[in-house]
């Protein structure tokens, strides 16, 4: 297999807390791939080590075995697949089909919903890999002008908030599926990511789910305003 650069950023692995890529024997790479996993300083190991030996659990112990109600935290970490952050996965990972699903009826804002799931894979991969969420902004709006549209609607767009109903159409519909899957998957992220003493473990995440749905009925309000 030719790995493009895409390719490896979605094949990156975390060992022993470090960025590692495992290539196979007769896999190459692209010239923008290599200088990426060089520019990144991430290790290239042969895909024959990928296999872990030894499981690590988060008392400490350790494991030989994969059991079948486990799955990874990350690495070589395994919990249960109850855990909060393996439900907030799931959570987006659901989120993700929604806005496919949105992409290819409500073809008006393919492009805000293509950004819109590239952060939403974004914040599985910081959770992963324990990375820091980069600041950028969403659809061309920072954290604070997402807010604004989102809380006064008729200032900006000249519709106010409004209860979807059927009438409105499959596109409206559609985005305010999307809008409850995010809602829901942000409520997992504060299940994973807030401790029993209410400090965020990981604001940037929350920060950005929320932005998330703000922006997903932002786009619902868009779209009701032409439609009038």
């Amino acid at each position: 297999m030719l790995y493009t650069e895409q390719n490896v950023r979605d094949n990156i692995r975390n060992r022993d807390g470090k960025r590692v890529f495992f290539l196979g024997k007769n896999d190459q790479l692209t010239s923008g791939a290599r200088d990426f996993l060089r520019r990144e300083r991430i290790e290239i190991r042969p895909a024959e080590t990928a296999k872990i030996e030894v499981y690590r659990l988060p008392d400490g112990s350790t494991l030989t075995e994969k059991p079948e109600h486990m799955t990874h935290l990350y690495g070589d970490v395994l919990v249960r697949k109850t855990h909060p952050r393996i439900a907030f996965r799931g959570k987006v990972d659901l989120l993700e089909a929604e806005m496919m699903l949105c992409q290819l009826n409500v073809p008006e804002f393919r492009k805000e919903l293509g950004e819109t799931l590239t952060l939403a894979r974004m914040l599985i991969r910081c959770d992963v890999m324990n990375e820091p969420l980069p600041e950028n902004k969403l659809c061309g709006l920072t954290e604070a002008e997402i807010r604004k549209q989102s809380h006064f609607p008729q200032e900006y767009f000249g519709q106010p908030h409004f209860m979807p109903e059927y009438t409105d159409g499959p596109e409206i519909l559609y985005l305010n599926r999307c809008r409850c899957a995010a809602r829901s998957a942000e409520l997992a992220a504060c299940h994973a990511f807030i401790d029993a003493d209410g400090v965020p473990l990981r604001p940037d995440i929350l920060r950005a789910m929320n932005r998330i749905s703000s922006l997903l009925y932002i786009l619902m309000i868009r779209y009701k305003s032409t439609r009038r």
